[in-house]
This record gives C-alpha cells, sequence and structure tokens, in this order.
C-alpha cells in the first residue's frame, strides 16, 4: 500500500488528517484478498519475536557505544592522572634525597654546635654572619620539611584517584564485554528462529514485514501528524541528508560509523558531523541532547527517535521518509517514517534557519530502494567481533532488556521549542493522533499509553495500559497546559533496530499548537489531548 502512496509523498504526507483505517483494512488470517494472511496467522508470532529480538539487540549495541565513550574519556583521564602520579613522584624522590643529604650533614657535624663554632671563629664580623646564615638555614630546612610532607600527601592523592580510575576501566570493560554477548545472544536467537523456516516461509516473513510497515505508514499519513507542507531544510540539513543518502547500500554493523559499516546511531552522528556539526554518538544521547521539535515542524535533516527508550534514530529525508541503518544483516535504506513507535524528534542545528536560498526542498527519488524486502536473518556467519554465545532457550520468554529507568515527560512549549534537554517534548496533530504498534505478541510486547478522550481534553491516568500481559509503565510527571499536545515517557537506553512491532511504546505525533485544547497534570501517567484513533504502526527493517 505504501508503494501507492509514498510515490505521492508530496501531498500525501500533509493530507488534512483523516478517520483512522477500519480493522478491516489490515490483513488478518480470514481476508481472502490478502495473499499473506495465512502467513500472517502462522508467521506472524514469530516476525514479532524477532521484532523484540533485534530491538534488544541494538539496544545492547548503543549500550555498547555508550560505554566506549565513557571507556576513551577514562582512560584518557587515567593517563592525565598517571602523568601527573610520574611527575610528583619524582619530585618526592628528590626532596627526599635532599632530606638524606641534610641528615647525613647533621650527622657528620653533631659533635660541634653551632653556638661553639661561633665562639671558635676568629672574625667577629664572620661570626654573626654564620649566626645569621645558620638561622636561616634552620628556617629553610623546616620550610622544606613541610613542602615535602605536603608533596608526599599530593602523591598518595593521585595513587587513590589512578587506582579508583583504573577500577573504573575495568568496570567499563566488562560492560562492553556483557554488552557483545547480549548482542549475541539476540542475534543467535533470531538465527535460529529464522534458520527453521523454509526458504518460502522466509521470502513470506519479509513480505509480511513490509506489509505491515506500509500499513503503518498509510495510517500515520492519514492521521495528519506531520503537518501541511513540505518544510526546507538548513544548509547543514541538505548536508545531512545529501551524506546519509550516499550510504545506501552500506552493511550494518554494530558499533560502527563509517566509512564502510554503520549502526542506526553512527549514521546519524556521522552524517551531521560531515555537514559541520559535532551531535551525541548514540541514539539516547541525542535524544536526551538535542532540541526537541514537534513532528509538524519536522525539516529534512531533523532526526526521528523511536521506541520509550529511545533505542532507534534516523535521519528525516521529506516527503514522510527516513534514511537508516536498520539491524545486523540489513543495510541502510530509506524506508516510512511510520515504521515503528515514534518518541519524538530533535534537531541538531536549532539555531540555523530554512536554507530558501537553496530553492525549495524536493523529496529524493528513492523509491525503488524504499520498495527493497529486508532480509530478516542477521548472517552471524559474516558478523565481526562478537564472542559466540548460544542463543537463548527454546521456548524461552523473550522480554526486553533491562535499560535505564525513563525520563519524565516534557509538555511541549511551542513551534519547535526545546523544554529542556533530556526530555521528551514529542507533539500531537489536530486529532491528537497516537498510532501504536499492532501485532505485538501476547508474552513479548508491552505496550502503554495515557488515555484520551475524544473531546479535546486530557484523561490523565497513573498506569499505563497493559497489551495482552506485558505493560509500560508511563513515567514522570508532566506539568502545564499544552495545546493539543500530549506527553511522552523515554529515557534513552540504546539505539533499537526499525523493526519491532512488539515495541513498549506509542508514537506521540502532530502539532503542539493546533486542534483541540486540553491540559495535563499528572503524576507517573501519559496525558494525551484529543482523539486517539487506533492507528496501527509496525517496524520495518
Amino acid at each position: 500500500m505504501a508503494a501507492l502512496a509514498l510515490p505521492l509523498a508530496g501531498q500525501a504526507a500533509f493530507a488534512a488528517p483523516a478517520p483512522t483505517p477500519s480493522a478491516s483494512a489490515t490483513a488478518t488470517p480470514g481476508n481472502p484478498a490478502d495473499p499473506l494472511a495465512a502467513a500472517e496467522a502462522t508467521l506472524g508470532p514469530l516476525l514479532d519475536k524477532v521484532h523484540l529480538l533485534y530491538q534488544n539487540a541494538e539496544a545492547a549495541t548503543e549500550q555498547y557505544n555508550a560505554t566506549a565513550t565513557r571507556l576513551a574519556v577514562q582512560q584518557g583521564d587515567l593517563a592525565a592522572v598517571n602523568a601527573k602520579l610520574d611527575q610528583q613522584q619524582k619530585v618526592v624522590d628528590a626532596g627526599i634525597d635532599v632530606a638524606a643529604e641534610l641528615a647525613a650533614a647533621q650527622y657528620r657535624n653533631g659533635n660541634l654546635s653551632a653556638y661553639g663554632e661561633l665562639l671558635l671563629t676568629q672574625d667577629p664580623y664572620q661570626a654573626v654572619h654564620l649566626g645569621e646564615l645558620l638561622a636561616a638555614a634552620g628556617r629553610s630546612q623546616a620550610a622544606f620539611i613541610a613542602q615535602l610532607k605536603t608533596d608526599q600527601a599530593a602523591l598518595e592523592e593521585l595513587k587513590t584517584q589512578s587506582s579508583a580510575a583504573l577500577a573504573d576501566s575495568k568496570v567499563l570493560l566488562a560492560q562492553q564485554d556483557k554488552s557483545k554477548a547480549d548482542i549475541a545472544q539476540q542475534l543467535a536467537t533470531v538465527e535460529q528462529l529464522v534458520s527453521s523456516l523454509t526458504g518460502a516461509q522466509q521470502t513470506e516473513l519479509q513480505q509480511l514485514e513490509k506489509q505491515q510497515a506500509d500499513q503503518a505508514q498509510v495510517a500515520f499519513l492519514a492521521s495528519g501528524a506531520l503537518g501541511q507542507g513540505e518544510r526546507t531544510p538548513s544548509v547543514a540539513g541538505r548536508a545531512a541528508v545529501a551524506f546519509a543518502l550516499a550510504q545506501l547500500g552500506k552493511p550494518y554493523e554494530w558499533g560502527a560509523t563509517g566509512p564502510g559499516t554503520f549502526d542506526c546511531s553512527g549514521l546519524t552522528s556521522q552524517a551531521w558531523l560531515h555537514a559541520g556539526v559535532s551531535i551525541p554518538r548514540t541514539s539516547q544521547d541525542q535524544w536526551a541532547g538535542l532540541q526537541h521539535v514537534p513532528l509538524n515542524q519536522l525539516r529534512p535533516g531533523d532526526l526521528v527517535v523511536y521506541y520509550a527508550n529511545a533505542e532507534h534514530v534516523a535521519l528525516y529525508i521529506g516527503g514522510g521518509l527516513v534514511v537508516q541503518a536498520p539491524h545486523t544483516g540489513a543495510v541502510v535504506r530509506v524506508s516510512p517514517i511510520g515504521m515503528a513507535p515514534i518518541l519524538g524528534a530533535v534537531r541538531p542545528d536549532p539555531q540555523d534557519t530554512a536554507d530558501d536560498q537553496g530553492g525549495a526542498w524536493k523529496v529524493p527519488d528513492v523509491l525503488q530502494n524504499l520498495q527493497t524486502l529486508t532480509p530478516i536473518a542477521p548472517g552471524l556467519a559474516t558478523v565481526q567481533g562478537l564472542p559466540t554465545v548460544a542463543p537463548l532457550p527454546a521456548g524461552a520468554p523473550i522480554v526486553p532488556l533491562v535499560s535505564a529507568p525513563p525520563m519524565g515527560p516534557v509538555v511541549p512549549t511551542g513551534q519547535g521549542q526545546s523544554t529542556a534537554p533530556g526530555s521528551p517534548s514529542p507533539s500531537s496533530s489536530a486529532s491528537g493522533t497516537q498510532p501504536s504498534a499492532p501485532g505485538t505478541s501476547p508474552s513479548d510486547s508491552p505496550s502503554g499509553s495515557g488515555t484520551a478522550t475524544p473531546g479535546g481534553s486530557a484523561s490523565p491516568s497513573g498506569t499505563s495500559t497493559p497489551s495482552e500481559s506485558a505493560s509500560t509503565p508511563a513515567t514522570g510527571s508532566p506539568t502545564g497546559s499544552p495545546t493539543g499536545g500530549s506527553t511522552a515517557t523515554g529515557s534513552p537506553t540504546g539505539c533499537s533496530p526499525t523493526g519491532g512491532s512488539s515495541a513498549p511504546s506509542t508514537p506521540v505525533t502532530g502539532s503542539p499548537t493546533a486542534g483541540a485544547t486540553g491540559s495535563a497534570s499528572a503524576a507517573g501517567s501519559n496525558s494525551p489531548s484529543g482523539s486517539a484513533p487506533a492507528a496501527t504502526t509496525t517496524p520495518s527493517h
């Protein structure tokens, strides 16, 4: 379906909000018009598991990336401390040598006091001068000994700092090893699941994944979440998009920042670095550190962040499309923006205005890439740097990896203005649309959101609504009175792959200044304003 809608992205992506497609529009096992109906019945639950496994692998990848960044800083600090320690050791050693010489001289002259030396002198003037010299030497020696003690104390402090830094480095190295083991186990489990299928079933699984993503995109575009009209990027935004599109077809590799391979945040960080703007390395840090913008103010070059814990990130190129590095086994590609639950969007260069002199933005002609199926299997035989780890036991529940506590939501305050770095500032459209991920596995797919009433007012809830047997709590304490806005929770803890209908979050989309007005004031709740059509969103790789 997206193949029909997306070539008209310049119009369809910004259409007025439309009613959410009915449930009959979604593929069901009983729908004979759907050639994948039977495949969905048999392979749908497996696809949900694959999505969650890839999401876990990407979360572990971003944890590895964050640890690598901290380790580099820690090792730099350790080197600096050790350099100071070496210098201080030389100072103390020199002082001890001088002190030893003074002690030896005192021992050699120990039988004759300074008063005796004065009495035996032949020259009274020399005697007075010698007395002054002896007094000065005494004061100098006392000062020297005091300084030596200070230097020795500083030396011990530096030794303590060095030991602590070394211990921290060992902890970070252990965390890196654990992250690599987590990545390997999740990917091994995917490979085990996919290898149990026939070649025809694997093809059907890929087609089913694309179909779900297309349906999610149609629902997302129909919601009017992106607002009206195509916006013009900044000069740096144009350069970032150009760099990202130049990487199409390059393999995904965990922890990679190019030039031949990328992971999701490696692609976005390098795209902006080549545009002259340095941004944080990981998806969670990009979400936490860059200015949040409403989805209805997206311009090409902005970053779209996915899932409750900012586990995946992609670069917006206009027309309802993003360029992304999906997951192990896949390549850098163009995908529909609605491929997975959206946490929000951030802008690396909020101080830069639109590049009107560069002309109106034309969505790049990348539809051929868009129609390419994404491989399901990770192809572990070609993955470098991972330990050999057994997959999860057969029949074991697949659950999200433990991540950092989610941050509290922040109510959007205006057109693309950030309210607080590190806090979500998503937006909603006039209809308050909140597409959610369909096809979630009962045992694997938590999802949660606040409740919304169609009357344009928020109905805060202290708990999230469970999906089947799993639920994700909504946290934070939103305050203020947004206009048609909603809040979302999310803590940056990794970069999850596109592909995870079993995501523990729902996208929050649209404009904070359009449509119905609602106020939100609830602790521990999401507070959407406006109606919440049941638009479906299924991740796609």
